[in-house]
């Protein structure tokens, strides 16, 4: 049934409800690219068997009013991604959170929890003698702000109808039939909203711009690329709730006037294009998307690009010209995308997260929007929470949390009680933050104060372990293999750079090599043509400042005291420890260990190549690295 008028979208809402509410059971397995990785898929299809199988139950809806109504749905990410796979069972108000089920735990979980009221201890989440039954007790959740994300996890990530019930397209109905465009963009701009994808320019200026430009033609284009290794957050809305996304920008074309509208997904987000496909599909079959939305006479048109996976189209000028066909580079500014976007038309260009966040900005206005988080950076924000944490996963706090907050109180602190070293904030553009910096403010301003950025919401938690000389080695070759070649500081610059940084972890590098390093930082960022290259130095730039005597030990000393670096490593046999059992001798590759039998060995440095061998056969532990 299409769904032409106000009239009918309550009715369809009423009516899902009534429809969910017959369910006398729920089985919500998360369907995240995380889950699905560990499993999940199986576990989804093992429980539609065994509902099929169960006397007394159905699965579809018709005259049993004798039999149990069980709905087994794919959810979008539940979050705590460090637990999957992820279950809930839900009937009614009261959900029961299972972790790291296995195909095994299916049937238990029907028997006992489906079908009857207990509950298994085992698949619950615990730390510190406390059971978590719900997933609001578990306090990775409880301690988040969920506005983006509140209905991963909860509802079917492939139904139209469910997003419906859950309050869907009312923000885009009073938009059409209560606010003319000029209002919406004034409560987008009045909200404060800055873009999530890692420039935090607002939202509502760009808006603002496109409106006003001449040219009759415009259009709406989302960012979805999100290529920084270990962010997750805009894939996982696409995934779990992309409804949100899409009435978001459905909102932004009434309001700026456009009729034609692109995602820009990389390709190797196969679950996210695929739920976007079904999402648009379902929409336009519903008249909610396509020619005379909700029977008005405003038309929009949504269409998926499909990125090939490189991190320079994050980028608003090089992202339109791969939409086009073209070569995606970034182009010389001005003319902004603003003004001469898309085919060289005026273009609202956001991504995913800040599209998530226009349908509610609409429903509950800009004042309820910025009554979250800061006064210049209000609103929450998503995080790919990852690294040296021991709550790994996707979470979503108000702009303004402290890092303190995020890695203690909700990531629950540093893996294995080590000792917090430092943070990566914003990918390989981005920097490192470190322990003076844990209570400062998570915001768009704050942040740059501190040489680091928000980007797209990566974060990486890093230990004692973890060498700060590698870790920029690692962003670098990162940079230097994405770049796209077009301008000489990026292109070359970050070559130069990259070869630097190899020389000082092979234990090949000088003093002076520190100081070309800060020059060539230098003069990247000042002279590199896209914010991209702009940003390509960050990492090394925040490493050099903060952490100088560990470059310094590199290569003055010829040491890595995080042990990570292979070529400075200097393996020793402890004769204390060793037996003479000439294991670790039999075991070296390269013949560098040598010794009698029940006397200790010894180690050629000159011969050894660091493999790590001999410490790996070692069985009385006779074998470590010297710091």
């Amino acid at each position: 049934m299409s769904i032409v008028s106000k009239d009918d979208l309550l009715r369809k809402q009423a009516e899902v409800k009534n429809t969910l509410e017959s369910f006398t059971c729920r089985i919500l397995v998360c369907s995240g690219t995380g889950c699905v990785a560990t499993g999940s898929q199986k576990i989804y299809e093992k429980f539609m068997e065994i509902a099929k199988d169960a006397p007394g139950v159905t699965i579809e809806f018709g005259p049993h009013d004798k039999d149990a109504h069980v709905g087994v749905k794919k959810t979008g990410c539940q979050g705590v991604c460090e637990l999957g796979p992820l279950v809930r069972i839900q009937k009614g108000d009261d959900v029961i959170q299972y972790t790291k089920v296995q195909i095994e735990d299916c049937q238990e979980i029907f028997e006992k929890s489906v079908q009857g009221n207990e509950t298994i201890e085992r698949l619950l989440y615990q730390k510190g003698g406390k059971v978590s039954r719900g997933p609001e007790d578990i306090p990775f959740i409880a301690k988040q702000t969920r506005i983006v994300l509140k209905n991963c996890g909860k509802f079917d990530a492939e139904s139209l109808n469910e997003y419906i019930a859950s309050g869907g397209f009312q923000a885009l109905e009073k938009a059409m039939f209560e606010m003319d465009p000029d209002l919406v963009i004034d409560q987008v701009d009045k909200s404060g909203i800055r873009g999530r994808g890692g420039g935090g320019f607002p939202a509502g200026k760009k808006w603002i711009q496109v409106a006003r430009q001449a040219d009759p033609v415009h259009y709406v284009v989302c960012n979805g690329d999100e290529g920084d290794p270990g962010a997750f957050m805009d894939g996982s809305v696409m995934e779990g709730d992309p409804y949100k996304m899409i009435e978001g920008m459905i909102i932004a074309a009434y309001a700026v006037g456009a009729q034609e509208g692109y995602i820009y997904v990389r390709a190797e987000y196969p679950l996210a294009i695929s739920r976007l496909r079904l999402a648009i599909s379902q929409a336009e079959d519903r008249g909610l998307l396509g020619e005379h939305i909700l029977g008005t006479d405003f038309s929009f048109h949504l269409h998926i690009n499909r990125g090939a996976g490189a991190f320079v189209c994050g980028e608003g000028s090089a992202l339109t010209a791969s939409i086009e066909g073209k070569r995606g580079m970034p182009r010389v500014k001005p003319p902004r995308t603003v003004e001469q976007g898309l085919f060289a038309k005026p273009t609202v260009l956001n991504n995913v997260e800040t599209f998530a966040n226009v349908p509610m900005i609409i429903e509950k206005g800009a004042k309820w929007y910025r009554s979250i988080g800061p006064e210049n950076s209000p609103g929450t924000k998503a995080f790919a929470l990852t690294g040296s944490v021991k709550n790994t996963g996707l979470i979503e706090v108000p702009m303004g949390t402290s890092l303190r907050e995020v890695i203690y109180d909700i990531g629950g602190g540093i893996k294995g009680d080590a000792k917090f070293k430092a943070v990566q904030i914003g990918g390989p553009s981005g920097g490192c933050l470190i322990t003076p910096h844990l209570d400062v403010s998570l915001d768009f301003d704050s942040l740059k104060k501190m040489g680091a950025m928000i980007g797209s919401g990566g974060l990486v938690v890093m230990d004692d372990k973890t060498c700060m000389v590698e870790v920029a080695r690692f962003f670098m070759n990162f940079t230097q293999n994405e770049s796209c070649g077009k301008c000489v500081p990026c292109r070359e610059g970050t070559k130069r750079m990259l070869e630097i940084l190899e020389r000082i972890v092979a234990g090949k590098g000088t003093r002076e090599d520190l100081d070309l390093l800060d020059e060539l930082a230098s003069t990247i960022t000042d002279t590199a043509l896209c914010g991209l290259g702009k940003s390509a130095a960050l990492p090394v730039m925040s490493t050099l400042r903060l952490f100088r005597k560990e470059y310094e030990e590199h290569v003055v000393d010829k040491k890595c005291a995080a042990k990570n670096c292979t070529a400075l490593r200097r393996f020793v046999i402890s004769p204390e420890r060793c037996k003479g059992c000439s294991k670790c001798a039999r075991n070296c590759p390269v013949g560098a260990i040598s010794g009698q039998i029940k006397k200790p060995y010894v180690i050629d440095d000159s011969i050894c190549i660091k493999c790590g061998a001999c410490e790996s056969a070692c069985a009385f532990h006779a074998i470590h690295i010297e710091a």
